[in-house]
């Protein structure tokens, strides 16, 4: 996520970088301690058809094991500079959803915010910029995997300034498909399992973590061509089976893509003596409360656009994913088993009624009873603990 850059960014700030390129001897740069305990503000005031997201968290110590932390209880609104608030509502675990705002034209927006402990927040009035629609999403297979490109352009040679983030969604399947399952109801024993309740297949999402901005202000014509949004490697279950991105494009002002730009060189080019050195990084979030308090983040705002693309494992190139289920191997449950000592045991209730197991297959003789189950660990079994098995909305099975 993108809060994770930002939260390393003002201990990236603090550290003093020297030394030159011929030089032997180590440098351990000293590190200021910081009680890291700022105001990370991230999202849009989104002004087409969805609503805005903002999420809310706190910085913790880079000695802190910690995650970041959600900033719960505040009070948040959109406000325009005629005076009109919209309310935004707590949504749990530091994210806020707001209200549909139907958009005029130049109306400026600012998001005010009013933390649980009395401390009001405000950003600057900013202008709504409005995305064109985005051209093209489209994969390249390379020798590592793919990458994923986006194209747009505008012709009123108005946007110029873009950033790009990404959803993403993919298709898995466990190690085993589950026709059983165990129920108390009306009695301990081992069902079927209707395909409303399978756990074999999955979708997991992901969120993009990177920054990612291009600029067209150099250039005659506003047209972006080749901009790259992801790459996937070859090993990544990811494109083993099915997977989709909806990428969403932003249409940013001057200032706005100056502050993004910094930040992803201030968090993904560090590296040598030969990339962006750290620097102070101003946004538009301010406290009303006490000036002199540094408050993280940069709010915009504008209608943006998106486009969803779909890839099948089936038209990409022989891999090998790195599956999560490599060594799940198959167990054998009996309700009757003898063991040496002569004494006959339920394996189904010892191993799959508390959980241990979770069964796969019925065992039994041609017309006769079901004698038991083959049975794996629900980590072998059970996507859900992956992932949803609910399918979502926006998904397209395959076709071919």
């Amino acid at each position: 996520m993108m809060n994770k850059k930002i939260h390393l960014l003002f201990v990236l700030i603090a550290v003093t970088i020297t030394g030159w390129l011929g030089c032997k001897k180590a440098y351990n740069p000293k590190i200021v301690s910081s009680a890291g305990n700022y105001l990370v503000v991230e999202g849009v005031i989104n002004t087409g058809s969805d609503s805005s997201i903002i999420r809310l968290s706190r910085t913790v110590p880079l000695s802190s094991n910690l995650p970041a932390q959600p900033e719960k209880g505040a009070v948040i609104s959109i406000v325009t500079d005629g005076g009109i608030n919209y309310p935004v509502i707590e949504q749990g675990n530091g994210i806020y959803k707001g209200a549909v705002i139907n958009s005029v034209a130049l109306v400026k927006y600012s998001l005010k915010i009013v933390t649980s402990n009395g401390e009001t927040y405000q950003s600057d009035f900013v202008t709504a910029k409005n995305s064109p629609p985005i051209d093209s999403v489209y994969y390249k297979v390379t020798g590592s995997g793919i990458n994923l490109y986006a194209d747009t352009h505008d012709p009123t040679n108005n946007s110029r300034y873009y950033r790009w983030d990404f959803t993403d969604t993919y298709l898995f399947h466990s190690a085993f498909d589950s026709y059983g399952y165990f129920t108390n109801k009306p009695k301990d024993t081992v069902v079927g399992r209707f395909p409303a309740q399978q756990i074999y297949q999955c979708w997991r999402n992901d969120t993009s973590s990177n920054i990612i901005v291009n600029s067209t202000a150099k250039l005659t014509n506003d047209v972006v061509s080749g901009n790259l949004i992801s790459s996937i490697t070859s090993s990544s279950e990811k494109i083993s089976v099915r997977y989709s991105i909806m990428v969403t494009q932003y249409v940013l002002t001057t200032d706005a893509f100056n502050y993004y730009q910094q930040l992803k060189n201030n968090t993904q080019s560090l590296g040598t003596i030969f990339d962006p050195q750290p620097s102070e990084l101003p946004g538009n979030i301010h406290s009303i409360s006490n000036p002199s308090e540094v408050v993280i983040g940069y709010i915009t705002a504008g209608s943006p656009s998106k486009r969803r693309i779909f890839i099948d494992n089936h038209f990409l190139p022989n891999w090998q994913s790195d599956s999560p289920y490599t060594g799940c191997l198959l167990d054998t449950d009996l309700y009757k088993f003898t063991l040496k000592n002569g004494l006959v045991i339920n394996q189904v209730a010892i191993n799959i009624f508390p959980g241990y197991h979770v069964p796969v297959l019925p065992i039994a003789v041609p017309d006769g009873p079901i004698l038991g189950w083959s049975s794996s660990s629900p980590a072998c079994v059970d996507c859900t603990l992956r992932g949803s098995n609910k399918k979502p909305d926006y998904w397209i099975d395959a076709s071919y």
